[in-house]
């Protein structure tokens, strides 16, 4: 065994020290680049093995030495000048079974996640190793190995090695059940309130400060409130809006109050004591809710956590989710719904919403954990019991053992002095009827019989003692018949009859003591009749179900998807009975749902996946049976790895174990043996010794327990997420706490694939090919830019990347049935790195009861889909609640829809012809793709905002659109336009004091830039908060020509004469030094390309003020001398970021490029934006009137929309600007047609085919790019977040602030001196003058509804400072809603501004105020305004003091008003004056 000389190294310091292992290739004549190597002390060869991959070979290494470097050295223990062993391993003796790998702060979709898998395959990792994948710009850091059932510190990554995901930058979900329990005391004398917050909290928030994670948090309480009325007629009018009936015909509400939304904290500590605050007046405030004085309500009760709203919250959260396309930001990945509820498990639900759930937290991919706080029940959980609506005596209560909620159970470390018990069943008080009838028959369904039965005299019943309980349950409990071994493929047609249990029985005819002892085996023997579907009552226990029945459920998949539990005789026919206390009687068939989360657990020791979680207790004394094994690799854990608590963690205190035994945790499996079961690790206090045994020894004495694929394959257990793991009530589960601090992913790989026979009898199989190079033949020739297309291959795995991005997962199965399907050359059906022939390659996909079969062979790609025959019927479940939400006063009623989504109807053929033309307007991309999205606002950038915190208040927001500010700001734009556009000016554009690099070339030469278009307008007058110069103003705008002549950046050399003639001025701006100046030559641009903008502003210079330069350029344009770029004649000039040419050049140039000729090609390809209300930026205007547009004779439109009807173009965009990318990236940009000065100017970037990490880059430069005197900030899609709409939060509203309108003396109405079809546009304009003093600039939408005349108007108004939105809606008659015809928007006004049903109620007047929630909150927090009294918040500063302001508090209301009728007045005596010299032109 040769010894070598150990060295380390640290990487960077030199460019030949970048590996994590150096050698000398003299040392090693048969190694090569690749090789993996393991090292060890040789003192010690049962210790730490490290793994690492020979990566370069280093002559300046000395002979007989190795270089590792220094961190590596340090995690693993090996000291420097040490000799150490070294020798070649073969790969597949250390390959890992599973790997898990965090990352944070960054967006990655799962179509990066298959390319970083691909990435990876065939290198070595081990323990905390940083992976950088530069191509996707991805870094991560390796977290934990498995490898033959142990943690390893280090090993290769396979084909076959499951990669996990974990993301310590989510989007975390906390929701506090406040049912009943959580005021009652658990057996330590805590609240379970307590023991949720101060408890179970606290300890996550404290992992999660650990682990350094930086999860975005929403924490909601919420609960339900029964009250005892018998119709609605008991209710009074104002609560009638919100009420539900249960299937008990009970009314009830739901409420949800939102304690913190969208925030992200370094410490949540703080969080903990404004939770505690909330729970003190929680109670009290949502039961008195509705009380008015002189005003009779039915009496209200909190729900117990059975009957309480669980999966309405689950669904909830899942409106937000399923729409992370929507809202896409780039620094965070995953979705994890966590709900803590001092319950045991144990829910009342309806069928309907269980299906719903069930399909679309699986189809969604999101985690949802549930964290119980009470103690663990005898029986498997979680566990939902469906509502029985039939009350015959044969009906039967059905439960269901979910496997898509990981279950946690949180139990304190404290200990009770005089006992070690902990009770696992509460059992029911015998005191009031009330709390019998809560503890016991509350859950039950309350039969009175049953209440009768728990409350009669104990006398009554003591003769029971006779009664032999236990040989009752050995026979209840006997083991499964011989027969009920048969094959689950046979199915036996059985005669089903039905018999009525035991107890139930019993219950139903109070017939109990009337029961003897030598009744009852007479009616067990009637009962165990295998043909007879049997029941029990729930607390004692089902009898073993009829297997016949069983197999003929399973096969039809619909049953077997519903794991259904039946306790009680049943008629419906298939159904197999669970026995909560024994699940693990029943298997079921597997299905892709019951595998779509597999992949993320690790294998245990005896080849089953194992959730560490769930554990058994064994006293430590026991040594293994097999032999001991012998440790090979072993990780001395700094704390490292503990944190997030494997749940072997190092926290001891956190399974409260006795100090006076050391117990071991050991996984419980189904296959395990007792002796094999105690092979365990001991948990040392902080440190864990992980040992990597190599198994054999273990594996070969219980061959067979160890299952093969293909057992594993036709069954699984119902309880439990991984459908492997047997429950046995001496199961333990603790805190799944890893899931909690840094969730996974949904993984891309899964192993199920319907059997041949299935997929010919329950599928419907349709199949298209696609020949991307004859569609990229064709498509080639009509654009007006040439782009590289892409290749056959590329085109095939972009089609797989877009089915992982829609949550589709890679199917990896054994060879064997790929090839009964047709063949795959290269075994696996995960893409390998080095694909042996490239002819043929096969991929399977799969989502719930959907498989994509993708085929590559030569040139031709088949898409073949397997969808269910029978699909299951669409459900739609319509849900109201009240919720409150932070800066909220009330709880406001909203109303939502839970549907499950057809995924079936998904257009996978438009999307694969559109990834084949590379994005041709062919094929746009629509709504129903659901295409990524990332929407920005440019905002002028306001330094006022520092000064606020000097300010006592808030509308001290001056006029955003001075003559100064939108010069810069227009130059500022243009050259933020020229960057989206990858565009470069031939001449040095000098802004004020800075001078560009001299010449401007197209960056990136042959990737295209974007679009623009635009209609024929008249010339729109200034809009109305642009050009309100006061007097003192009015010399400085005049004077704006006066100043310095170099200040455009054009240098001067002439001035025209007044009379100069077009064609001088036109030979003038041809000059190539002193003319307009052009864009460096650039595909599909002509030569001699200029913007209509420059043009104009170089004529601004030279011209006299007599004329005008928009009147020149289109008199040149009509003399043919100039030309809109794509060489459309018919394009008028239009002032702004448009593209003309120089027509009159010499067509013989060298460097002459001819006009596309086709318009719409060319505004496919390139921005064009109109440049409105700024033409006194090119002309002097005659100056606008000081009066505010809601007092003016003819107020001035609201914005550019009135003339314009186009609001968005879209232009092609490439992304991928830095060529980092080895994917071909490419994606869309959606913009506002026009710029007006003092209006939000809105950017949307649109993509299926990138990854995150690019997109981010690109927007990142464009936001370095905009940064002078503008600024892009990111928008939700939809702001304001109202009820009853379908796109946002359902747990997010907008905040109605009234305005006082009453502020007249003698109560005068406002505007009574104008006409009265007048008035609710000024009511408008008024509004909207407030909010112009508050700092708030129009956004221009589309409009919601094209029909209906008397619907409200609505303006959008978003702060300058992107923190904040507002609307105003105002409707036409007079402020009132005129029967809308659309519910929703009648549903909307009437719960955010407090409407009753009558809508001829007035309306109230007032703005609607929302936060944006993409601001991440960090940033909020650093505009705390610190001299204030208590930091106040900027944003809360504005809102209070908005609010103050609207109130007319301290008259400052009036005052404006008075102000503004005093500009009136001075503006009428001016015109009234002037009127014999001039007319002043009123806008």
């Amino acid at each position: 065994m040769k010894l070598y000389k150990l060295n380390t190294h640290t990487r960077g310091c030199n460019k030949s020290y970048d590996a994590d292992l150096l050698m000398n290739p003299k040392d090693h004549p048969n190694a090569n680049v690749g090789d993996v190597v393991e090292i060890y002390a040789p003192d010690e060869e049962n210790g730490t093995h490290l793994l690492l991959q020979i990566t370069e070979f280093n002559n300046s290494c000395g002979r007989d030495v190795i270089s590792i470097e220094s961190g590596i050295a340090t995690a693993f223990n090996l000291r420097s000048y040490t000799n150490v062993v070294m020798r070649i391993v073969d790969p597949a003796d250390v390959a890992l079974d599973s790997i898990e790998i965090t990352f944070k702060d960054q967006y990655m979709g799962r179509s990066e996640m298959w390319r970083l898998k691909t990435y990876l395959t065939d290198t070595c990792v081990y323990l905390n190793k940083k992976i950088d994948y530069n191509d996707m710009q991805i870094r991560c850091q390796v977290y934990e190995m498995w490898s033959q059932g142990d943690r390893v510190a280090s090993g290769v990554i396979t084909e076959d090695t499951k990669i996990v995901f974990r993301s310590s930058t989510s989007m975390v979900y906390l929701f506090l059940q406040m049912s009943s329990e959580m005021w009652d005391f658990d057996i330590h004398g805590d609240l379970y309130f307590e023991k949720a917050v101060n408890g179970f909290l606290t300890e996550l928030f404290q992992k999660w400060r650990k682990l350094s994670c930086n999860h975005e948090v929403t924490i909601v309480l919420f609960s339900r409130t029964f009250y005892a009325a018998k119709s609605l007629d008991e209710f009074p009018e104002h609560m009638r809006d919100c009420l539900q009936l249960d299937y008990k015909g009970r009314f009830y509400e739901d409420f949800y109050r939102v304690a913190i939304q969208n925030e992200r904290c370094d410490d949540w500590c703080t969080v903990l004591g404004q939770l505690r605050k909330l729970f003190t007046s929680y109670q009290a405030t949502v039961l008195r809710y509705h009380e008015r004085e002189h005003m009779k309500i039915p009496p209200a009760t909190n729900s117990s956590a059975t009957q309480g709203n669980f999966l309405e919250v689950l669904n909830i959260s899942l409106n937000t989710f399923e729409k992370h396309y929507l809202d896409r930001t780039f620094d965070r990945t995953g979705q994890l719904s966590v709900v803590i509820t001092p319950g045991v498990g144990v829910f009342s639900v309806d069928r309907e919403l269980t299906n719903i759930t069930k399909q679309r937290i699986i189809d969604n991919g999101v985690g949802s954990d549930l964290v119980c706080v009470g103690e663990q029940p005898l029986h498997a959980v979680p566990l939902l019991k469906f509502h029985n609506k039939d009350t015959t005596l044969t009906s039967a209560d059905d439960y269901s053992l979910p496997h898509w909620i990981n279950l946690s159970f949180y139990s304190t470390n404290k200990k009770i002095a005089y006992s070690s018990f902990i009770p696992r069943i509460k059992l029911p008080l015998f005191g009031s009827q009330q709390t019998l009838h809560d503890a016991g028959g509350g859950d039950c369904g309350g039969d009175e019989n049953e209440r009768h039965f728990l409350s009669c005299n104990q006398s009554e019943y003591k003769h029971n003692s006779l009664f032999d309980y236990d040989a009752y349950d050995e026979q209840i409990f006997q083991p499964l018949p011989a027969q009920s071994t048969c094959s689950l493929q046979r199915v036996v047609r059985a005669k089903k009859t039905s018999v009525p249990s035991l107890e139930t029985y019993a219950y139903r005819n109070n017939d109990w003591e009337n029961l003897t002892p030598i009744q009852i085996p007479a009616m067990r023997r009637k009962m165990s009749d295998p043909d007879i579907h049997h029941g029990t009552s729930a607390m004692l226990a089902a009898l073993q179900p009829d297997t016949t029945n069983l197999s003929e459920s399973l096969a039809s998949e619909k049953n077997s998807r519903r794991t259904i539990v039946s306790i009680a005789p049943i008629v419906r026919p298939g159904r197999a009975l669970i026995n909560p206390f024994d699940p693990s009687q029943v298997t079921i068939k597997l299905t892709s749902n019951r595998r779509r989360w597999t992949h993320i657990f690790p294998k245990g020791p005896t080849g089953v996946l194992i959730q560490q979680h769930h554990y058994q207790a064994v006293p430590a004394k026991i040594t293994p049976a097999a032999g001991q094994p012998r440790p090979l690799q072993q990780i001395y854990n700094n704390g490292q790895t503990g944190g997030s608590g494997n749940n072997n963690n190092n926290e001891q205190e956190d399974y409260g174990c006795e100090s006076t035994e050391q117990y071991d945790r050991v996984s419980s499996h189904s296959l395990l043996s007792k002796s094999a079961s105690t092979h365990s690790f001991v948990m040392c206090d902080e440190k864990i010794d992980l040992f990597k045994r190599r198994q054999n020894s273990l594996m070969n004495a219980l061959p067979a327990n160890v299952p093969n694929l293909t057992d594993t394959q036709a069954k699984s257990y119902l309880w439990g997420a991984t459908g492997e793991q047997e429950w046995t009530p001496a199961i333990t589960t603790g805190v799944d706490w890893k899931s909690l601090t840094i969730p996974a992913c949904l993984p891309i790989t899964t192993d199920y694939f319907p059997d041949k026979r299935s997929l010919n009898n329950d599928y419907v199989i349709s199949d298209y090919t696609l020949l991307p190079d004859d569609v990229n033949h064709e498509y080639a020739q009509s654009r007006a830019v040439y782009r590289k297309p892409l290749s056959t291959e590329e085109v095939c795995k972009e089609i797989v990347s877009q089915r992982l991005a829609q949550g589709f997962q890679l199917i990896v199965v054994d060879e064997k049935p790929l090839s009964m399907l047709g063949g795959c050359s290269s075994g696996s059906a995960v893409l390998p790195l080095k694909p042996p022939c490239e002819s043929k390659k096969e991929y399977l996909l799969s989502i719930g009861r959907i498989f994509h079969k993708i085929s590559l062979s030569g040139s031709v790609i088949t898409v073949t889909g397997y969808r269910p025959r029978h699909p299951y019927p669409p459900i739609n479940v319509d849900y109201r609640y009240r919720f409150h939400a932070p800066q909220h006063e009330t709880y406001e009623i909203s109303g939502v829809n839970f549907t499950t989504e057809k995924l079936e109807n998904f257009n996978w053929n438009h999307m694969d012809l559109y990834i084949c033309t590379r994005g041709d307007v062919d094929y746009p991309l629509m709504e129903s793709l659901k295409y990524w999205r990332y929407r920005m606002y440019l905002l002028p950038k306001e330094s006022i905002v520092s000064k606020i915190a000097s300010c006592q208040h808030c509308d001290v927001f001056p006029d955003v659109t001075t003559a100064d500010n939108t010069r810069e700001q227009v130059e500022d734009f243009v050259r933020l336009i020229e960057a989206v556009s990858k565009l470069k000016r031939q001449f040095a554009r000098k802004a004020r004091g800075l001078t560009n690099s001299p010449f401007r070339e197209r960056v990136g030469s042959n990737r295209l830039p974007e679009k623009p278009s635009i209609n024929v307008r008249p010339k729109v007058e200034n809009g109305r908060i642009s050009r309100i110069f006061p007097a003192t103003d009015a010399v400085a705008a005049a004077g704006i020509a006066a100043r310095d002549d170099q200040d455009d950046g054009f240098p001067v050399d002439i001035k025209f004469s007044p009379n100069a003639t077009l064609v001088e001025i036109f030979d003038a701006m041809k000059h190539p030094v002193t003319g307009v100046g052009y864009f460096a030559q650039t595909q599909s641009l002509p030569s001699c390309t200029f913007l209509s903008y420059d043009a104009l502003m170089w004529l601004k210079t030279r011209l006299n003020n007599g004329r005008h330069p928009l009147d020149l350029l289109e008199a040149m344009r009509k003399e043919r001398m100039i030309c809109h770029a794509s060489g459309d004649w018919k394009r008028a000039v239009v002032p702004g970021f448009v593209f003309y040419y120089v027509v009159q050049q010499d067509k013989n140039a060298k460097d002459y490029a001819p006009p596309l000729g086709d318009y719409s090609a060319f505004v496919n390809e390139w921005l064009e934006i109109e440049f409105q209300g700024c033409s006194f930026l090119w002309h002097d205007e005659v100056l606008t009137t000081p009066v505010p547009n809601f007092l003016r004779d003819k107020p001035a439109p609201q914005s550019w929309t009135e003339t314009c009807k186009r609001v968005y173009r879209q232009s092609h965009l490439e992304i991928d600007v830095n060529q980092k990318s080895d994917r071909m990236e490419w994606g869309h940009v959606k913009h506002h047609t026009v710029l007006q000065p003092g209006f939000a100017f809105e950017i949307v970037v649109e993509w299926v085919t990138s990854s995150g990490p690019i997109v981010a880059d690109l927007i990142g430069g464009w936001m370095r790019k905009a940064n002078q005197f503008n600024f892009l900030v990111s928008v939700p899609a939809d702001p304001m977040a109202e009820p009853f709409t379908k796109k946002s939060d359902p747990l997010r509203g907008p905040i109605f602030i009234p305005l006082c309108t009453t502020f007249l003396p003698n109560g005068a109405a406002l505007f009574d001196e104008f006409p009265e079809e007048s008035r609710s546009d000024r009511m408008l304009f008024l509004q909207e003058a407030i909010l112009t003093k508050f700092g708030f600039l129009p956004c221009v939408l589309e409009k919601k509804y094209s029909i209906g005349k008397d619907l409200p108007k609505e303006y959008q108004y978003v702060h300058c400072t992107g923190n904040m939105f507002a609307l105003i809606r105002c409707a036409s008659n007079n402020y009132q809603m005129e029967s809308p015809i659309l519910l929703e928007a009648a549903n909307v006004t009437r719960c955010v501004y407090g409407h009753t049903n009558n809508t001829n109620v007035p309306k109230k007047v007032g703005f609607l105020w929302a936060w944006n929630h993409m601001i991440p909150n960090k940033k909020w927090k650093a505009q705390t305004i610190n001299n204030s009294a208590d930091g106040e918040l900027f944003q809360l500063k504005m809102l209070k003091d908005f609010r103050e302001f609207c109130s007319n508090s301290d008259q400052r209301l009036s005052a404006f008003w008075t102000q503004s009728q005093e500009l009136r007045r001075k503006a009428q005596k001016f015109e009234f004056n002037n009127n014999n010299t001039d007319d002043i032109k009123i806008k």
